[in-house]
């Protein structure tokens, strides 16, 4: 009889390994950021391969490329790709400041990746976005890496203070009534016969916006096709681009990036006859005191702020799509009445801006939902934030304002050795101006780099003094059941609007909180 034994399988169910892949990025393409991106590279490579449960997907790096846009950065994007295209299950990463500058491009990048069940974990911050709770903590150190880009931008702005002062600034963009030719200003005779027509209507006698209205008329396209309007007559009217003048830094970026026009805070640089002039300045002359005359008539002056601040929310809603303040309003619906924000560009011009209204109610709801969220993660948030500003130090620049006020201090005594050598006839006139004039311009120099580190590092004080205030109120406070006008004024800054339903918070402290509303 045949004898048939039965043997019992054995299923030993491999665990699947997790495909990993790195990100890593360098600003420039110099020699010594490759290397750091060769080191970055191997580190990754040994890093994944050390972890039994992880599989190498692959090594992606863009390099000699900007942080602050992702569009920019095409080895990111054909990461993403891959997420999408199901060859990637988790990413690491060096920092956020090497994956996002930007706090939205940072969310929007992790959202979109949380969705495909896919997280990301930064080492530096020790982070790992498939284990938070809510994007509040995020949100904080995203802004901690923007603050990288705000430190960028000041090295450009300063740079292009020097430009102004030496006369060597390239303008990119041309008013209307001019072109812009390599850098240089050439009048266009089709819209400078316009720019005369508004100084010469106005010496007539009449209004700005009476000659809005006649060039509406007449159909002549303002500078960007659309209407005109008495603000961008009185615009034409106070430029003194259309003398041959050139006035720079009429307005300037706070240390949130966000633009301003300069009453004064920060210096200007006036340059005479830079290019050809549209008109003679005894037109133009006369038609500021025209308009100077009509301010004191009407009791108006520049940034008469008389109307601005009726309401807790005036001034401080921005729309998202075109940059412009939203207005009040009140609506009505059947027979109900409402006050509701709209943007300013799109209660003029729909075809201008998209952005719809939103109602007061909504904006004081989310207002105070996102104060009761860092009420609740005081500790987790707002601490980790004071916690991350305040040992992310000022040392280097402290160490370089120390090398630059000894460098002054040598740049002193080069100067008295100098008049000293001089005075006793071992050193001719000409040789002694001439060395004097350069010890001159490097001392300039030197001293306002020293004051544009201390400018930097007071921004960074009063945000932590902003950051102090929250944390102290959010300490003693229990939750709020309804809207604070003076809560609000205290710690906002203002509100961008990505959406009717997506509202951005800018607190003064430099955080910034998004909040989804219905």
């Amino acid at each position: 009889m045949k004898k048939i034994t039965k043997i019992e399988s054995v299923t030993t169910q491999r665990k699947k390994k997790l495909r990993v892949a790195a990100y890593c990025r360098v600003s420039t393409a110099s020699d010594e950021q490759l290397v750091s991106l060769e080191t970055q590279k191997a580190h990754y490579e040994e890093y994944i391969a050390s972890n039994p449960e992880w599989e190498f997907a692959g090594l992606y790096y863009d390099e000699g490329l900007s942080g602050t846009k992702k569009e920019k950065r095409p080895a990111l994007m054909q990461m993403i790709t891959d997420c999408e295209n199901g060859k990637i299950d988790f990413i690491v990463t060096k920092s956020l400041s090497r994956f996002a500058r930007n706090t939205t491009d940072c969310l929007e990048l992790v959202r979109r990746l949380l969705k495909l069940h896919i997280s990301i974990y930064f080492e530096k911050e020790n982070l790992n976005t498939g284990s938070m709770e809510t994007e509040l903590f995020l949100s904080v150190m995203s802004s901690l890496a923007e603050s990288e880009s705000v430190s960028i931008s000041e090295n450009n702005k300063w740079g292009a203070r020097h430009r102004f002062e030496n006369g060597t600034f390239r303008l990119s963009y041309a008013p209307y009534g001019y072109s812009l030719t390599d850098g240089k200003l050439v009048i266009n005779e089709d819209e400078a016969e316009q720019v005369r027509f508004i100084f010469n209507e106005t010496l007539s006698g009449k209004s700005a916006r009476q000659i809005a209205t006649a060039l509406n008329d007449k159909k002549v396209p303002s500078k960007r096709n659309g209407m005109w309007t008495s603000a961008s007559v009185l615009n034409i009217m106070r430029n003194e681009r259309y003398v041959g003048d050139c006035l720079y830094q009429k307005t300037y970026t706070d240390f949130r990036l966000r633009r301003h026009i300069n009453r004064g805070e920060v210096d200007q640089f006036y340059e005479e006859n830079h290019h050809d002039a549209i008109v003679s300045r005894e037109v133009f002359d006369a038609v500021s005191k025209v308009i100077n005359q009509e301010h004191k008539e009407k009791n108006r002056s520049e940034g008469n702020l008389k109307y601005q601040n009726r309401y807790a929310f005036s001034g401080k809603l921005l729309c998202g799509e075109c940059g412009s303040v939203f207005k009040r309003r009140i609506n009505i619906t059947g027979k109900l009445k409402y006050p509701a924000w709209v943007c300013s560009v799109h209660h003029k011009d729909r075809t201008r801006c998209s952005m719809k209204y939103v109602r007061e109610s909504v904006l004081e709801t989310a207002f105070t939902t996102v104060m009761n969220k860092l009420i609740f993660g005081r500790k987790e948030v707002l601490q980790t934030l004071l916690d991350n500003l305040t040992t992310q130090s000022h040392k280097s620049r402290l160490r370089r304002i120390d090398e630059v006020e000894r460098t002054l201090e040598e740049m002193q005594d080069r100067k008295r050795n100098l008049t000293s050598i001089m005075t006793k006839g071992y050193l001719d006139l000409a040789a002694f101006t001439r060395e004097n004039n350069e010890i001159t311009a490097e001392t300039e120099k030197l001293m306002e780099e020293r004051d544009q580190l201390k400018s930097e590092i007071t921004g960074d004080l009063n945000r932590t003094e902003s950051l102090r205030d929250i944390i102290k109120f959010t300490g003693k406070s229990a939750m709020l059941s309804s809207f604070d006008a003076e809560l609000f004024e205290r710690f906002v800054d203002h509100i961008a609007v990505v959406s009717r339903t997506e509202l951005e918070f800018h607190l003064k402290c430099g955080m910034k909180v998004k909040e989804m509303v219905e």
